[in-house]
């Protein structure tokens, strides 16, 4: 026999599961919010000026399109810090299983990243007025490695306690 709760009939052994999953929730946004906002802003926009978000237009359009994407990157971030916070006060955290989920975020946004904004819409290369295959190489593969390890990392910590 299993019990509901008063919160929309859950069962009481899946009652875990939401911290759980807000754990997992917010390091997937706090990692692609990292990625998007220190890695590629950061890097590739700012210091490296490399590409902008959007390179189909002028250039007052291409730092627009990079402020939007700076606000929408920290809104991430600042979201799944929120929900980490969440989590840590209805249950204990697996740091582990945080940590896997950051680097699933962070991966996932880079591989969205190349291949749908630079593939796909061509809105923006890793780089310009060069050889792209090394480019992609490079951004594509870190991005599937980074993932990876997230993954794993994620599938070790499944219902494992924390020390």
């Amino acid at each position: 026999m299993t019990s509901t709760s008063s919160r929309g009939g859950a069962r009481a052994s899946d009652a875990g599961a939401e911290p759980i999953r807000r754990v997992v929730l917010s390091g997937v946004l706090f990692g692609a919010g990292i990625a998007a906002s220190v890695v590629d802003l950061f890097l590739f926009h700012l210091v490296l000026q490399w590409h902008h978000f959007y390179d189909l237009g002028t250039t007052e359009m291409a730092i627009a399109a990079d402020g939007f994407f700076h606000a929408a990157a920290w809104g991430m971030t600042v979201a799944g810090l929120f929900l980490l916070v969440d989590a840590r006060r209805r249950a204990p955290v697996r740091w582990s299983r945080w940590t896997g989920a950051v680097l699933a975020g962070l991966g996932g946004f880079q591989l969205l990243d190349a291949v749908v904004n630079h593939k796909l819409l061509g809105i923006h290369q890793v780089r310009y007025d060069v050889d792209l295959l090394p480019y992609d190489i490079a951004w594509i593969g870190s991005a599937v490695v980074v993932l990876a390890i997230g993954l794993v990392v994620l599938r070790r910590s499944r219902g494992r306690a924390e020390r």
